[in-house]
């Protein structure tokens, strides 16, 4: 254990750190899981709005440092490639 205030005071901040970032990231992969899901049961509108809030869930997770900027891009882009598939499927 810490002995010094200054330890102590990192242990205490890192604690914090830790939950928010715990936070941020479950928020982000709850988002992806949700958008996943609007897909796989067709439902292109569902898909589309959740596409929108999944997408800004991914750049905000990029400004707080919890996802690397490569990651969410291919993430968002992989994602569009899907509900494009979708969108061409019910329209056909």
């Amino acid at each position: 254990m810490a002995n010094h205030v200054s330890a102590l005071k990192r242990v205490r901040q890192t604690e914090r750190r830790t939950a928010v970032n715990r936070a941020n990231k479950s928020r982000v992969r709850g988002s992806l899981r949700a958008l996943r899901e609007a897909i796989q049961n067709g439902d292109l509108k569902a898909a589309n709005e959740q596409y929108r809030a999944t997408a800004s869930a991914l750049d905000k997770s990029v400004q707080k440092g919890i996802l690397h900027a490569n990651t969410a891009s291919r993430y968002k882009s992989r994602l569009n490639a899907r509900l494009k598939a979708l969108a061409g499927k019910t329209a056909a």
